[in-house]
């Protein structure tokens, strides 16, 4: 069977409360044996590594504060959840951080403290950074330009930018661009875009429950939705769906060390 690794999936969230059981057997038969899931803020916590438990070698945990969780006692969360990241081996990343200023830009101070804080964790453990970024590319690309001689390595969750946006975030070396479910939609930049990005530099994530690839757009995502963007990258590069699964596997294991291979 073609194995694929989903590396932004939040499974744990109450969308999947009925059937989350369900969810993770439909992706493993799909192929998709193993799930990366993202933390989004310290509410959800306990279901993502209640998750990892029950699905050891399958679930994979990441832990930092979504841009858009980052409240006035932003602080002292993060430094709750920096213990349980030192405390936790099964940690595969710092993530879901970065800037989001898509609803409201009146607090960027603070989210860019918060991202430099989670940056700092990623260069105290040599972790990865699983990076969202919502209207905020010139201030994200601003942010991580100060940090270039510190060997970061990360994934630009669900890039869908241009092609400049997109030889911008490579230049930073280590660093992916992570595709899901928008590269199908009809009206998607992506595949023009993607012409100029080498499969090498590419990893596959749904960021189920959201996003969903044809033909289930409109519907909840789940992870077994993989091969239908892995399909999409298929005709991109003008290769096998085999071909493609094998590389994004490999570049997602190149980026998350503890991701049993």
């Amino acid at each position: 069977m073609t194995e694929y690794i989903d590396t932004h999936t939040h499974l744990f969230v109450s969308e999947f409360d009925e059937d989350r059981e369900a969810a993770v057997q439909r992706a493993v038969d799909a192929g998709v044996t193993r799930l990366c899931l993202p933390a989004i803020n310290e509410e959800t916590l306990d279901a993502l590594l209640a998750m990892c438990d029950r699905y050891p070698g399958i679930c994979f945990p990441m832990m930092g504060l979504h841009p858009t969780d980052v409240g006035e006692d932003y602080k002292e969360v993060l430094a709750r959840m920096h213990e349980k990241l030192l405390a936790d081996s099964r940690i595969i990343a710092v993530g879901e951080v970065g800037l989001d200023f898509y609803w409201d830009d009146s607090q960027k101070e603070r989210q860019i403290e918060a991202f430099r804080i989670q940056i700092g964790w990623a260069i105290e453990t040599g972790l990865p950074l699983a990076i969202h970024s919502r209207s905020a590319f010139n201030e994200l690309c601003e942010v991580l330009d100060e940090y270039r001689s510190c060997g970061l390595k990360g994934v630009f969750h669900c890039f869908t930018g241009s092609e400049e946006e997109a030889q911008k975030l490579l230049s930073f070396n280590g660093f992916y661009l992570g595709i899901g479910g928008v590269l199908t939609y009809k009206k998607s930049t992506l595949p023009a875009v993607l012409g100029g990005v080498p499969l090498e530099r590419i990893v596959l994530e749904t960021d189920s429950p959201y996003l969903s690839p044809v033909p289930f757009r409109g519907k909840r995502n789940e992870s077994a939705y993989i091969p239908h963007i892995a399909e999409a990258l298929s005709k991109i590069y003008n290769c096998s769906i085999e071909e493609v699964a094998a590389v994004t596997v490999n570049n997602s294991c190149n980026l998350f060390k503890r991701v049993v291979k």
